[in-house]
This record gives structure tokens, C-alpha cells and sequence, in this order.
């Protein structure tokens, strides 16, 4: 599928989750009232799903808004955008590309956040603990977004599961996650020469499975999700910059 299909997917499927969120519905509900299947919704949601118009209809009619509404392309409001993904999801090239492309400024936040501390990370968890680092993080990440100007961000994977973190992150900033494999995101922290992911660890690739399964939850709230197994790096980038309304040139 092309990158341009994905914007628009992309973009519809925000929209239908934002309009099913602000009326209180589960996607169990809307599925009901609609009369479209509940993996068909999640689907749309996901912006995976080529709907046809009819159904597309349908999905209007019980969210009582006009088709034309549901699948109104207009751009994000929002001007920071935070990539979210586990190691491995490609946070840090894409977001250096797209925030050379939106002329930002691209921040890594735990590069921010051991520079705040005056220690790496892994001096930081030893010797101060998870809460230090997500003190940190919190004040970090609060900081950059209320400025209200236009930055890119790739935090640290764990912290969608700061739930009220993760929660003013949505409300503050446009969020995408970069979805992939366990496979995938276990391969490409390899090809960076980093050892972290599997070192003392018998079992690397379930333990991975088992963190995306205990995140997917949380990831998917971002209001969109790229497959980074079917686009590849500039492919993914387009694609933000497409549903941003930001997209120039293929150079």
C-alpha cells in the first residue's frame, strides 16, 4: 500500500475513534449500533482497513455525523509530534527526519534525561531507582511540550505505561507508534551492535513478545499507527509527514 493510502486510512481511523471516544462508546458498542464487526472496527481504527463507502456509512450514521465528517482529511491542530515504540521501532531516525523536514527541533528524552541527572541511565536506575527516572521523565517531557511549539520527541519506550503521562502526552502532541514485530525490533537493535536486549537473557524474543503484548493497549491510543514491517524508513516518514499535511517532495 502506498504512503499516501496510509495517510488517508490513517486519518479516518483517528477520526472515528475520536468521535466514538467524545460520545463514551466502546468499539464493542459502536460495532453494535453500526452493524459492522468488531474486528472490522478495530481495524479501521487502526487505519488497516479499506473500508467501502457503505460501510463507511454506516460507521457515520451511528456516530450521527455526515460521511463527509467521518472522513474530513483536515490536518492535526496539535504541534508537537511523539513517536512512541519500543527499542528497536526506529523513534530515533524517523523523528530526526521528520523534524528536519517540519524545520523542529528533534529531541531524544532520555538523552535529556541523563543530562539532567549528570549520570547515564543505567547509573541512574542503580543507584537512584525506576522512580528517579520517571520523576525525570514526567518533568522532561511536560517541559518540552508546554512551550506549545512545534517539536518532535521519541521518549523512552516504557513510558506510555505512566498512564497520566501518556494521557497529557495525547492531549498535548500528534502521536504515532511505530509498529512492528518482536522479531523485527529484536533484529534492529542487533544490527546496532547492541547487546542490552538479549544479554543474561535466556529467552530474549518471548520476553519481548511478552512486553509489546503488556504495552499494545497503551501504544494504540496514539493517534497513529504505521507498520514498520510494510513501510520502510522513508516510506514511514512520508507517511508522517502526510498525515501531518506536511509532506513536499520525495527528496
Amino acid at each position: 500500500m502506498l504512503p499516501r493510502a496510509y495517510d488517508l486510512l490513517s486519518r479516518v481511523g483517528a477520526r472515528v475513534r475520536a468521535l466514538r471516544e467524545k460520545k463514551g462508546l466502546t468499539q464493542a458498542a459502536l460495532a453494535k449500533r453500526s452493524g459492522v464487526s468488531l474486528r472490522f472496527l478495530a481495524d479501521v481504527e487502526r487505519g488497516a482497513a479499506n473500508a467501502s463507502l457503505l460501510r463507511l456509512g454506516e460507521l457515520a450514521d451511528a456516530l450521527d455525523v455526515s460521511l463527509a465528517d467521518l472522513v474530513s482529511t483536515a490536518g492535526p491542530r496539535r504541534q508537537a509530534v511523539v513517536l512512541v515504540g519500543v527499542r528497536g521501532a526506529g523513534k530515533s531516525t524517523v523523528g530526526r527526519a521528520v523534524a528536519t523536514r517540519l524545520g523542529a527541533p528533534f529531541f531524544e528524552v532520555d538523552e535529556l534525561i541523563e543530562a539532567r541527572a549528570g549520570m547515564p541511565l543505567g547509573t541512574l536506575f542503580s543507584e537512584h531507582g525506576v522512580e528517579r527516572y520517571r520523576a525525570l521523565e514526567q518533568a522532561v517531557v511536560e517541559e518540552l511540550l508546554g512551550t506549545g511549539e512545534r517539536v518532535v520527541l521519541a521518549p523512552g519506550g516504557s513510558m506510555v505505561v505512566q498512564s497520566e503521562l501518556w494521557a497529557h502526552v495525547r492531549r498535548k502532541a500528534q502521536t504515532v507508534w511505530l509498529r512492528a514485530r518482536p522479531e523485527s525490533h529484536l533484529k534492529r537493535v542487533e544490527a546496532q551492535g547492541d547487546s542490552r536486549p538479549t544479554r543474561g537473557r535466556a529467552d530474549a524474543l518471548a520476553e519481548l513478545r511478552g512486553l509489546l503484548l503488556a504495552r499494545e493497549a497503551a501504544y494504540a491510543q496514539a493517534d497513529l499507527t504505521l507498520d514498520t514491517d510494510r513501510l520502510d524508513r522513508l516510506e514511514t516518514v512520508w507517511a508522517v509527514l502526510g498525515w501531518l499535511g506536511e509532506r513536499g517532495g520525495e527528496g
